[in-house]
């Protein structure tokens, strides 16, 4: 139980700020590009609590890898280019997350070189919570880059193929739920997943690249 008590406080936070910055990412992205939509409804905002959808939250503590926040409403209407500034704005959110795993493998070495003089005992939990980040933020990043509707990959593939292939793939909309999900209780997700997860977490907490 205790071990499970300080699971959940290391990874707390990493998974909050790591959805709520996913969801922010595609919010800033779309109102820079014109719809003010995300602005309009408040979620311009890096406070969890507009951001977390509680389902999506808890099945992220309970699998450290997979979850989902409430998605950022967007008006197609109001961008230039809908085609091209939707894949804009749903390519925001895994860079986002990429860019948070860079900040926290920062993290991690500043607080490793800083254990050497102000001890292991004292910084060790910032490690481990740095550690988590990096993990979280790569998860949901390459997750979210799965060209499958609705994920991002799938808006961000609509964006690059031509228009008729491009509408093939809105059609299958509805049924990308079902398929991803088959795709995590077939286990088939960590096969993709945990290779390309285990090689840049390594690379960036230990400089070794190992898939």
């Amino acid at each position: 139980m205790e071990i499970i008590v300080q699971k959940i406080v290391i990874y707390a936070a990493p998974i909050l700020f790591g959805l709520t910055f996913h969801e922010y990412a595609h919010g800033l992205m779309a109102d820079r590009l014109g719809d003010p939509t995300p602005r309009n409804m408040g979620r311009l905002t890096l406070n969890p609590v507009v951001h977390l959808d509680p389902i999506g939250t808890m099945v992220f503590f309970v699998t450290q890898a997979f979850g989902w926040a409430r998605p950022i409403s967007i008006n197609p209407g109001n961008l230039n280019s809908p085609r091209r500034d939707l894949m804009w704005i749903a390519l925001a959110g895994p860079l986002a997350n990429f860019l948070l795993a860079l900040f926290c493998a920062l993290l991690y070495h500043l607080f490793r070189a800083g254990s050497a003089v102000m001890g292991e005992w004292l910084l060790l939990p910032c490690q481990k919570m740095a550690v988590a980040g990096v993990v979280v933020n790569l998860s949901l990043g390459l997750i979210n880059l799965i060209p499958i509707p609705p994920l991002d990959g799938g808006r961000i593939l609509a964006g690059i193929l031509p228009e008729r292939p491009a509408g093939y793939l809105a059609k299958i909309d509805s049924y990308g739920t079902i398929l991803l999900l088959i795709l995590v209780l077939s286990d088939s997700l960590s096969l993709f997943l945990w290779p390309l997860l285990s090689g840049l977490t390594s690379f960036l907490l230990y400089g070794v690249i190992s898939f």
